[in-house]
């Protein structure tokens, strides 16, 4: 028996690299949209529990956070339902259950931490650091890296700052650390 080798022409090699940069830049430009959702949500989520924690008397200032967070996560299943992707690359697929597996983390991060009665903040910049600088170097794209060690930078200002604060800081560095990376990527060249 044989070996029947599928040997491609010069031309064919050359059109399925060409082909596969291009879906792999389209994949950019795909995870902006993920990072803007994300960024916004997060942002002000964020900002409006400091508003309404340190400017209103209202005992439901947690609730920027539960709502929008359920809405992000509507989004996001609507998005990857609606994308009609014939296959899926190795890196999407590795970045799609990295942020999967991030994202139990960041649920059971916050959790734990209002059972110990403890804000979660620090922790879910250091998640979100992860999240990010391991993104940025599997896309090699320098701005989510920065992103990234942004992530970690604010997870350790908030250690030193006031209990208070901790929200607004979230708040900034998801701009930092999601939005500027995200509206990056989505207007980067193909």
């Amino acid at each position: 028996m044989s070996a029947v080798e599928n040997e491609m022409h010069p031309l064919q090699s050359l059109k399925l690299i060409s082909d596969v940069i291009l879906q792999t830049k389209d994949e950019l430009k795909n995870y902006g949209f993920l990072y803007l959702v994300w960024g916004w949500i997060i942002a002000v989520a964020s900002i409006a529990f400091f508003a309404l924690h340190t400017f209103t008397a209202s005992s439901l200032f947690f609730l920027p956070f539960p709502l929008l967070v359920g809405a992000g996560v509507l989004i996001t299943a609507l998005y990857y339902r609606s994308s009609k992707k014939t296959a899926e690359t190795y890196l999407a697929g590795y970045l799609k259950n990295l942020w999967f597996v991030l994202g139990i983390c960041f649920v059971l991060t916050v959790f734990i931490s209002l059972t110990q009665k403890v804000q979660p903040f620090t922790f879910t910049l250091l998640i979100g650091g992860i999240g990010t600088l391991v993104s940025g170097l599997n896309l090699r794209f320098k701005p989510l890296m920065a992103g990234g060690i942004l992530f970690f930078i604010f997870a350790v200002i908030s250690v030193f700052i006031d209990e208070m604060y901790r929200p607004l800081i979230h708040g900034i560095a998801v701009m930092l650390g999601y939005l500027i990376p995200g509206y990056l990527l989505k207007y980067s060249k193909s």
